[in-house]
């Protein structure tokens, strides 16, 4: 098993819900921070939901307005993402939430058996 630790870019550019990050189908992902900003002068609603694939079903860990020209952490504690399962996020205002995602990237793609 390898571990990598990655990021990954946000820029919610729709009021549309966009996928910000998917777990390889081989990997765990364990995610340590998303840390976002809104960059508009007013406060923006976020929502942020995890589809777990095996269970089919979408769950919703954040829901919350964001103060303008504020940065927030969304997570506090890790959150494991299994292999397929998607991290999405919904913004009210387009173009004004931007942030990163920082993970661990569990790869099992080179174990043997």
């Amino acid at each position: 098993m390898t571990i990598r630790y990655k990021n990954q870019g946000i820029d919610l550019t729709t009021t549309g819900t966009t996928s910000v990050l998917t777990a390889p189908s081989d990997a765990t992902v364990l995610v340590k921070q998303i840390q976002i900003n809104n960059g508009s002068g007013s406060g923006v609603n976020l929502n942020v939901q995890v589809t777990d694939t095996s269970a089919s079903s979408t769950f919703r860990i954040f829901n919350e307005s964001v103060s303008g020209a504020a940065t927030k952490n969304i997570i506090n504690y890790t959150l494991v993402l299994e292999g397929g399962d998607i991290l999405k996020m919904t913004a009210g205002t387009a173009n004004e939430i931007q942030g990163i995602i920082s993970y661990a990237l569990l790869d099992r793609s080179q174990q043997n058996g």
